[in-house]
This record gives structure tokens, C-alpha cells and sequence, in this order.
């Protein structure tokens, strides 16, 4: 909030899904300090007011664009009908970030893979849980001084 951003997403992935559950105390308690959207396990849980601040554990981008398509057929959606706009609106998160700061290193994962396109990337060699307000204001100073391409 300080820094003027309206809202924030976190993708969390992990091998041992049983930590996430010992997490997700910790995880909600952001609804106290801003409007908490959780993803988890197929549920979307909504609280606190504020900031948006979106959740999302364990989410595969491939997944939520197969989930589109199986909705779609399920709606009885003509095939020739479907564009781009049509598959954007079946889309659990529907807004393309401007920026993602990608914790970790230097790979990409599938997490909005069709929202992302045209994100500006900003890769960090420190793991999620440890990343500090110096590197998030690290990765926006980046971002400022960039001249947007959007694909081109």
C-alpha cells in the first residue's frame, strides 16, 4: 500500500503439498491487512477488505486453460465461436500483470501462462519466503526504467 500498488498475486507451487496446509493460517491472516483472494485445491475463498491481494497454490496454467476449454464444452459453446476474448472470460484470473517478479532463479513456470504474455519478467535468485521489501523495490525501480514492447 505504501508504495501505491492496488493489488498483488502470489503463485505458490511446491512438491510436498502437505506443507501448504501448515501455511494457510499464515497465508490468511493477509486478509487483515488487505482483500485476501485464495486459490487453493479448486475452491476460491474471498475476505478482509483493502488491497487485493490474490493467492494462488498449487495453480497450472495449462490446467486453468484445459479447465476453460471443459467449461466452454460444458456451455455448449460452438466451437467456431471461440476467440481470444471468449477463452479470456473463462479464465479463473482474468487481468494481464504488467509485471512478474519471478522468485527462485531464472526458469518460468506455467503459472499465467496466457495472462503473462506481454508481462514484463524480473527474475530473482532468492526463494519466495525469503524475499525482502528491498528486492521487491528492486524489481519496481527495474520495470520503471523499461520501455514496454508488449510482443513487438
Amino acid at each position: 500500500r505504501d508504495l501505491g500498488i492496488g493489488s498483488v498475486m502470489f503463485h505458490i507451487s511446491t512438491a510436498d503439498p502437505a506443507r501448504l496446509d501448515r501455511c494457510l493460517p499464515l497465508i490468511r491472516a493477509v486478509s487483515s491487512i488487505g482483500r485476501l483472494t485464495l486459490h487453493y485445491r479448486d475452491e476460491k475463498e474471498v475476505s478482509g477488505e483493502g488491497m487485493d491481494v490474490t493467492v494462488a497454490i498449487g495453480k497450472s496454467g495449462r490446467e486453468e486453460i484445459a479447465c476453460c476449454v471443459r467449461r466452454m464444452a460444458e456451455d455448449g459453446v460452438d466451437p467456431e465461436s471461440v476467440d481470444e476474448d471468449l477463452l479470456e472470460s473463462y479464465l479463473t484470473f482474468n487481468y494481464e500483470p504488467d509485471l512478474v517478479i519471478k522468485t527462485g532463479g531464472d526458469h518460468l513456470t506455467d503459472f499465467l501462462i496466457w495472462q503473462s504474455v506481454y508481462s514484463e519478467l524480473f527474475f530473482l535468485d532468492v526463494n519466495w519466503a525469503l524475499l525482502r521489501k528491498v528486492d521487491f523495490l528492486r524489481a519496481l525501480r527495474d520495470f520503471q526504467s523499461r520501455a514496454r514492447r508488449f510482443g513487438r
